[in-house]
């Protein structure tokens, strides 16, 4: 069996029975490609590579400066390809089961204050203001705007919110029902705020010429619904008319900053688990750093030692 068609059988598994995304998909099959062009490049088969050929790799990709992150992906995408062919019987062994992955340390995420969101969403609501009614503007400014809104109010994955269909919205509640990683289901809620906003955009995009696109964000693209990418580059660059470091700034940082937020003014670690979409706690935890002041500031102001310290 050709190392292609062994991809496109693996590929097909994850779609059909795992739920992986197209983008992930894509992922998958970037790395995969990578490791059968090195290793053939050495006469070696993407299907008959052994422990050595492999530990080859990832030392081929720490002497080109990948990052140990991207090392890690490539490793697990490896480790799952292999383990799909031991399973199908294609393969008597797994070569990659006792190779230690690159260890990383967890970086935190960038995190912006609760002042700087204001300020961000205040231009975003000026340029709205600012922009001649019903102009390309003007419906450019309004999608900019659903578009922080949204992000900051529901913690969504950029991937969920451009890709949110339109049916999603059109109830008359501030809860969507979000269809996230792995095909799994989740409920988030909008802002007052992003409520009165995703109206407003409506109200024109159903009269517009992608009146009946199936998606919240229309647009001439091969998916039917506007880029990642433009997003991005898009919100970098309404951050820096903010005056904000745009590198510090991306629809990521949104994320984070909801979720930060969210549990600096009290929120249950358990619930922003859920509205983020984490089917592990151990994944929203990283956030809990933002809790020190929070708990210092709880202490010092309850704990019944504290007022005896003082006197003293």
């Amino acid at each position: 069996m050709k190392n292609n068609t062994m991809i496109e059988r693996f590929l097909e598994m994850m779609s059909a029975e795992r739920g992986a995304s197209g983008h992930t998909l894509a992922a998958y099959q970037h790395d995969l490609q990578w490791a059968q062009d090195e290793l053939s490049s050495h006469s070696v088969s993407l299907f008959s590579a052994q422990k050595k050929d492999l530990i080859g790799l990832l030392s081929l990709m720490h002497t080109f400066g990948f990052a140990v992150a991207s090392q890690a992906r490539r490793l697990s995408t490896l480790r799952q390809f292999y383990q799909f062919l031991y399973a199908e019987g294609l393969r008597v062994d797994d070569p990659s089961h006792d190779i230690d992955a690159p260890r990383q340390g967890r970086s935190l995420p960038k995190i912006i204050s609760e002042d700087m969101m204001k300020k961000i969403l205040d231009l975003a609501q000026l340029e709205v203001n600012q922009a001649v009614y019903g102009s390309k503007n003007y419906l450019r400014a309004l999608r900019l705007q659903l578009l922080s809104e949204m992000l900051y109010a529901t913690g969504l994955r950029i991937s969920e919110l451009v890709s949110l269909p339109v049916q999603a919205v059109r109830g008359k509640s501030y809860s969507i029902l979000v269809c996230g990683k792995g095909k799994k289901e989740r409920m988030v809620l909008l802002s007052k705020k992003a409520y009165q906003v995703l109206l407003q955009w409506l109200n024109l995009r159903d009269q517009g010429k992608d009146a009946t696109s199936l998606y919240l964000f229309p647009a001439h693209s091969e998916t039917g619904y506007i880029a990642r990418q433009v997003v991005a580059r898009e919100l970098k660059n309404l951050a820096k008319r903010a005056g904000i470091k745009s590198k510090h700034f991306s629809p990521h940082v949104l994320r984070h900053a909801f979720a930060s937020h969210l549990l600096q003014n009290g929120a249950d670690l358990r619930a922003v688990q859920h509205l983020l979409g984490h089917s592990d706690i151990s994944t929203t935890q990283i956030y809990t750093h933002v809790l020190e002041d929070r708990l210092y500031r709880l202490v010092n102001e309850h704990h019944p030692l504290v007022d005896e310290q003082k006197a003293h």
